[in-house]
């Protein structure tokens, strides 16, 4: 059982995800921590943390990090996060001296782009595009049944082309990216304005986070989803620039399906509609050509996980012994997975 247990690490802008995860997908233990986002350091301790957590009642095989940033095509370093203050990370070997396992490192979104070919929303599809909106958005294709990365690893940054020229500032640098218009940080911007203004919306928003300054873009969307209307014209808005940004992709990749992960996909068809809209509005060919559909994950906020987790057991299977340094740490494995206790004397 050992061989099919894996941890899989997200780790995103706010929140540390982890989980033991099996053969089938599914995860077996939990746990977060809160994400030190200007802190190399102190989010490796918290990776190893979470890892050691779960080695007190499961013997794994392997760790997959799944990482908010770009990510080198060996699967090694961090090069840049744009909402974390890795550059250049060593990220593989440093978890790896930590655990003395196997790790992968590879995007968050690509993560979740297995996670959900495998066990999702896209499963039996031989050519799938994972869009996800979090804090900002990341995408990951499944092409002929492989993992895409491209050619130095950072394919499918997506929320980093550019729709508005000279528009919003984004935290790559640029103006006017698509993550500024069709992302969680957009409602979020957003909600927080409005409770500066003290507006309806705004005090409707504070009324339901439970204080101001729990206001964020997921207050907006549980908003949305209570009825509120002006909540749902700010969800309906992302979903037309998500749509948009869809038709830009379809244009150069043509997918049989886009799958809509993250926490802003939880709005569900209030978001997906007006996307379904604006994208056959602005898809080029459109009347000639077969459409994409456009679906909301299946997975949730585990698909980074599960999808990390999935990728580090294949690789630590297919590469014995994975890392220098590796070892089976403890007692044998019940069925189960968890470890045999020791009886009481």
């Amino acid at each position: 059982m050992a061989e099919r247990l894996a941890v899989g690490i997200d780790v995103g802008g706010t929140k540390i995800a982890g989980g033991v995860v099996d053969e089938d997908g599914r995860i077996l233990a939990r746990s977060r921590r809160a994400t030190p986002s200007t802190d190399p350091s102190a989010v490796l301790d918290a990776i190893a943390d979470l890892v050691e957590e779960f080695r007190d009642q499961y013997v794994v095989r392997a760790v997959g990090v799944g990482a908010a940033g770009y990510v080198d095509v060996t699967g090694s370093t961090v090069v840049f996060s744009p909402h974390l203050a890795w550059r250049n990370e060593p990220l593989r070997d440093a978890v790896v001296r930590r655990t003395g396992l196997p790790v992968l490192v590879d995007n968050d979104a690509n993560a979740a782009g297995w996670a959900e070919w495998r066990f999702g929303a896209a499963q039996n599809l031989p050519d799938v595009v994972l869009v996800n909106l979090g804090t900002g958005i990341g995408g990951a294709m499944v092409l002929d049944g492989k993992l895409y990365r491209g050619h130095s690893g950072m394919a499918g940054e997506f929320g980093h082309q550019r729709v508005v020229d000279e528009g919003r500032p984004c935290e790559c640098g640029n103006r006017g990216c698509w993550e500024q218009y069709a992302s969680g940080r957009v409602l979020e911007r957003r909600a927080q304005a409005a409770v500066a203004e003290g507006s309806d919306i705004g005090r409707a928003l504070v009324e339901a986070a439970g204080g101001a300054d729990r206001v964020d873009g997921a207050t907006v969307g549980r908003l949305s989803s209570d009825g509120h209307e002006e909540a749902q014209a700010w969800v309906g808005d992302v979903g037309r620039w998500l749509g948009i940004g869809l038709a830009n992709l379809a244009a150069s990749l043509d997918p049989a399906i886009f799958v809509i992960g993250g926490g802003v996909s939880q709005t569900g068809e209030t978001l997906l509609r007006p996307a379904r809209f604006a994208f056959h509005d602005h898809l080029t060919g459109r009347g000639y050509r077969s459409e994409a559909r456009i679906v909301a994950a299946h997975l949730g906020n585990d698909a980074g996980l599960v999808g990390a987790a999935d990728l580090a057991r294949l690789r630590a299977r297919r590469r014995r012994p994975a890392s220098p340094g590796y070892s089976v740490r403890g007692p044998a494995v019940a069925r189960s997975g968890r470890r045999r206790r020791r009886p009481r004397r």
